[in-house]
């Protein structure tokens, strides 16, 4: 799979494609039968599947203005994206950058200009409710009329649902947000887990005798919160079962939110290396401690906690 990113990238002599556009944060199973239906017809057409998505995602550029509002929470950030796309079997991955311009482009500019003259799109596979372009005046119906006129077929992808819910990601930020592995688990066709770079911290975790293995969200907001017993798998291979805590880290002033990981049974070098965290159940919330040695006490019970999870959920 190649990542393109923006679309002044593209090749000039690329030769038609079989297109869907969306955020797919989740990647989760209603995204899986969508790419699952693209990768069919991009067979039958003999031509390759190309995924465009933007960064930062739409809701997340617009809110950015408003200092009152919150980003909207993120299920996983564009390299977690690019690592389910491969997997469903992905050519190409666009990456727009969604900034001011690109939102106040005229809808049937960017039809004409990128997705005929460079994509050369032949199919191209949208959700009904779909905007783009300056008031939000592309939609569904003008790429219909505009396929008629340049030859491309469009479809419109179909809402999937899981014991009459519907499998979208705003269902699965909420099951997140209230403490609901399962049934995220089951929106999204596996466990919920964030990936990220191990960096170093502020390296309190070793001196109360719990090291943590350190990862930075960006700019992610995510829908978790607080202590979870979790499963850590590491670049060789080796998995290893531990504690996070994912929040602001209140006990010792923390602005930002951060994944920390304590792993069992672990004493090697993290530091540069990309790690799997899957949150496999909810200890605690995060909470405030009056000192350092509070903090130690709860992690100890924490630890407990987790292990006897595992121990039953082996």
């Amino acid at each position: 799979m190649q990542l393109i990113r923006g679309l002044h990238n593209l090749r000039r002599d690329f030769a038609g494609c079989a297109l869907t556009i969306g955020n797919f944060d989740g990647v989760h199973l209603g995204h899986q039968a969508i790419l699952q239906h693209l990768r069919e017809k991009a067979n039958q057409l003999k031509l390759p599947m190309v995924v465009m998505l933007f960064e930062p995602q739409p809701r997340e550029y617009f809110v950015s203005a408003d200092a009152k509002q919150q980003a909207p929470a993120r299920l996983m950030r564009l390299r977690d994206k690019l690592h389910y796309l491969q997997q469903q079997g992905v050519d190409y991955v666009i990456c727009v950058k969604f900034d001011r311009t690109f939102a106040k482009q005229d809808p049937n500019l960017f039809i004409e200009t990128y997705l005929v003259n460079r994509l050369h799109v032949k199919f191209l596979s949208i959700g009904d409710d779909f905007r783009f372009g300056a008031n939000r005046r592309g939609d569904f119906s003008l790429l219909e009329s505009a396929g008629k006129k340049y030859g491309f077929s469009v479809e419109d992808n179909r809402t999937f649902s899981l014991d009459k819910l519907r499998i979208s990601s705003t269902a699965i930020r909420h099951a997140l947000a209230h403490d609901d592995l399962k049934k995220a688990e089951e929106l999204l066709g596996r466990a919920y887990s964030i990936f990220g770079k191990v960096v170093h911290g502020q390296k309190l975790g070793r001196t109360i005798g719990f090291p943590t293995a350190n990862i930075r969200l960006q700019r992610q907001v995510n829908p978790l919160q607080g202590v979870y017993a979790v499963r850590i798998q590491c670049p060789c291979g080796r998995a290893f079962q531990g504690v996070a805590n994912i929040g602001q880290r209140p006990t010792v002033n923390g602005v930002e939110q951060r994944l920390e990981v304590h792993l069992f049974d672990f004493d090697e070098n993290l530091y540069g290396q990309n790690i799997a965290v899957t949150f496999c159940h909810k200890i605690r919330n995060e909470m405030k401690f009056p000192s350092l040695n509070a903090l130690k006490q709860q992690i100890a019970r924490d630890v407990l906690v987790a292990q006897q999870y595992f121990r039953q959920n082996s």
